[in-house]
């Protein structure tokens, strides 16, 4: 059954639970898809952002790979490896490694990290096509009492 086949009373009686988890998987599988394409992968870009004052970092000091993971806790997988990830920016020249086994970005991981982000508005007008604006905050704003509604904190 697909969703064009189902009526608007259909798919108001839908678990959003199910709905939200098909989502959350569609979009990182796109997204991951997108960046390797690109010759990256999200937990990378995630390490320039974390370690960048341009971004993330408000200081733009160096980390720990448990720190890093502490700081993406959010938002990492299960299947992210953050060490692993982290020495290939290493190899990159991207990061480099202090005696304290911290990662600090590098002058050409910033223009990476920069060079990336010119990415992201290409993905998201693709997962966002056919889809207004207007219909896209209501959908968030619906989550977000859902949210709200099971108990959680939403933004």
């Amino acid at each position: 059954m697909t969703i064009h086949q189902l009526s608007d009373a259909d798919l108001a009686r839908q678990p959003a639970a199910y709905w939200t988890g098909v989502a959350y998987e569609a979009l990182i599988a796109f997204t991951r898809a997108a960046q390797a394409e690109k010759g990256y992968t999200q937990p990378q870009f995630w390490l320039l952002r974390n370690l960048s004052e341009n971004d993330l970092s408000p200081d733009g000091r160096g980390m720990t790979v448990p720190e890093l993971r502490q700081a993406m806790a959010s938002y990492l997988r299960a299947e992210d490896d953050l060490a692993a990830e982290g020495d290939v920016l290493v190899e990159r020249g991207w990061l480099t490694r202090d005696a304290e086994d911290r990662l600090w970005l590098t002058e050409d991981g910033e223009k990476a990290r920069a060079e990336l982000s010119r990415n992201a508005p290409a993905i998201r007008a693709a997962l966002h096509e056919g889809i207004d604006d207007a219909d896209y905050a209501t959908t968030l704003k619906v989550l977000r009492q859902l949210i709200l509604n099971a108990g959680g904190t939403a933004p």
